[in-house]
């Protein structure tokens, strides 16, 4: 509905309808050397596994991932891409079934990220795997990720970490050592009655403790159980 009514506006206002959700795929040269994919590897080539095992990402339009999907895919690396999708999103569901025609009737409570219906920028033949992150998982991550770093974070930011935590459990317990790659989105200032407001949480998301536990369980043995 919101779209069409963007369309609409644009027509009454003799305005231009900026369809980010169709053309962020192709809005960024994926081949070439100016992508958020080609910092990604520049940025790593110094590290012990300057390679990563895995990129994790998080879907809003979907351009994002659909960059660093193809850029892996372009350069014949052996990185995996995993996208995380929060709750009341439906890529993850797409993926897993090839339904382009799912909606939903809920909106994604992590700003930024997830959608109710499947955008035409969200090229699932680029990723390699996708978690279903609860979004108490979410608000868990950011609070624990301010008390290792001093620095508040947007909630898609916890969504993507715990996600790539995840992984690292995995690579743990199949003897596997590597790196793994993910981004902090934005920063948390804006979301101070939101995010970091016990109310909201309370009224929106629930109790987290649960992950809270999980998370303190990881700074102990490096694992989420």
């Amino acid at each position: 509905q919101m779209y069409a009514e963007s369309e609409r506006l644009a027509a009454e206002l003799t305005g231009h309808y900026m369809d980010q959700f169709t053309y962020a795929e192709r809005a960024t040269d994926w081949r070439g050397n100016n992508n958020i994919a080609d910092s990604i590897f520049n940025q790593m080539e110094r590290e012990p596994h300057p390679i990563p095992s895995w990129i994790v990402m998080s879907p809003g339009t979907g351009g994002t991932s659909a960059t660093i999907g193809r850029y892996i895919r372009y350069q014949q690396q052996k990185t995996q891409l995993c996208v995380v999708d929060p709750e009341n999103s439906v890529f993850y569901d797409y993926f897993h079934s090839g339904d382009a025609t799912i909606v939903s009737d809920k909106y994604s409570k992590i700003e930024g990220i997830g959608r109710p219906r499947v955008e035409p920028s969200f090229i699932a033949g680029v990723v390699d795997s996708m978690i279903k992150i609860p979004d108490a998982a979410s608000i868990a991550t950011i609070q624990w990720l301010e008390q290792l770093i001093g620095r508040k974070t947007g909630a898609s930011t916890g969504t993507n970490l715990y996600g790539a935590l995840l992984l690292a459990t995995q690579m743990r317990h199949a003897g596997q050592t590597g790196s793994i790659v993910t981004l902090i989105c934005d920063a948390g200032e804006r979301y101070l009655d939101t995010y970091y407001n016990p109310e909201w949480i309370e009224n929106n998301i629930g109790c987290f403790q649960h992950y809270r536990e999980k998370l303190s369980a990881f700074n102990v043995c490096g694992l989420i159980s």
